[in-house]
């Protein structure tokens, strides 16, 4: 009995050892440098927008410098590998969306980072519905007429999309697989380029996030046509869902989120948790956000880690059955 006692002493020893120096490095966190926080695409989309609000308003509550680095490129990958890739120590964010983080899992074979086991889930920050927007130009006002259109001109429509597998390129496919049109896809680094390429009449449909369209759809710039939410969103009452306009059954979101690298100590997770969570709910983050068609969310760790494997099943079902694949 003695000696049993003996080693488990000396088992809570060790454990103690190993503990407060992770105990101590969290409480003196975020003190020692800026923290980073990676977005996947060029600034101008929802993902850019909401992070430099958060990043704002962390630098504020935190005491500390939030630098905001845009590494678009590869859908995201390049992001992503980043952050996989840092040290897990509180100095680097990832700002999480849809296509990097639940749809390249399911449309390519290999990534250089697996999107549940790299990445330590922070909270969910929003749900943003897409919006499908088409150049001034094009003789386009309804989804019935873009079908119409697209079907008397084969070959000759083509959707922008923020890259490759991307939310807005799944949600393109299966536009298309609904309505049995075949509009060409033509992928961008990012929602604001092809956004501007719409706007020119380069190209004639898009369905950027309504984070990214509102500004250029409220002045004109982009004509939009339908919501790809199950519901309306307030900022565009007069603009029907597209499952309303014609294709029942059809609904299409983004999300954004904020994540660590995976092996960041909890306290830290559960800090920035509770200061993101809060600074959502401030008046004026929450005005600019739902002006913008984002509806806010806030979450634990782990409801975002469920909600992050939902979405890998259920776009992965959409790829699948569109035959959406990258490698």
């Amino acid at each position: 009995m003695k000696q049993a006692a003996i080693v488990r002493r000396a088992a809570l020893a060790l454990m103690a050892a190993l503990v407060l120096p992770l105990t101590a490095y969290a409480q003196a966190w975020p003190t020692r440098q800026p923290i980073r926080f990676v977005i996947p695409y060029p600034p101008g989309g929802a993902s850019d927008v909401t992070a430099r609000i958060l990043g704002a308003k962390l630098s504020e509550s935190l005491g500390q410098s939030v630098v905001i680095e845009n590494r678009p490129g590869a859908n995201g990958i390049i992001a992503l590998e980043s952050v996989a890739k840092a040290g897990p120590d509180g100095y680097t964010i990832l700002m999480a969306n849809l296509g990097p983080n639940a749809i390249n899992p399911v449309v390519y074979d290999k990534l250089p980072y697996d999107a549940i086991r790299d990445f330590a889930p922070i909270t969910l920050t929003s749900v943003v519905p897409q919006i499908v927007v088409v150049a001034p130009a094009l003789p386009v006002k309804s989804v019935q007429e873009l079908i119409a259109y697209a079907k008397a001109n084969p070959g000759k429509l083509a959707f922008a999309s923020a890259g490759n597998g991307a939310s807005n390129h799944l949600s393109g496919e299966l536009f298309n697989a609904m309505a049995g049109i075949k509009m060409v896809h033509v992928p961008y680094k990012g929602d604001t380029p092809g956004l501007t390429d719409v706007m020119s009449g380069a190209v004639g449909v898009a369905f950027p996030t309504a984070v990214a369209a509102m500004p250029n759809v409220k002045a004109g710039r982009l004509r939009a046509i339908a919501v790809t939410s199950a519901k309306r969103i307030p900022s565009l009452p007069d603009v029907p869902t597209v499952a309303e306009a014609g294709l029942p059954g059809y609904e299409a979101v983004s999300w954004g989120g904020v994540m660590a690298p995976a092996g960041t100590p909890p306290e830290i997770i559960n800090r920035f948790n509770l200061e993101i969570n809060r600074i959502l709910k401030l008046p004026d983050v929450a005005e600019k956000l739902s002006s913008l068609g984002a509806e806010i969310v806030g979450s634990t760790p782990d409801e975002f880690a469920a909600y992050l494997k939902a979405e890998i099943a259920k776009w992965g079902k959409v790829a699948r059955d569109n035959n959406v694949k990258l490698d």
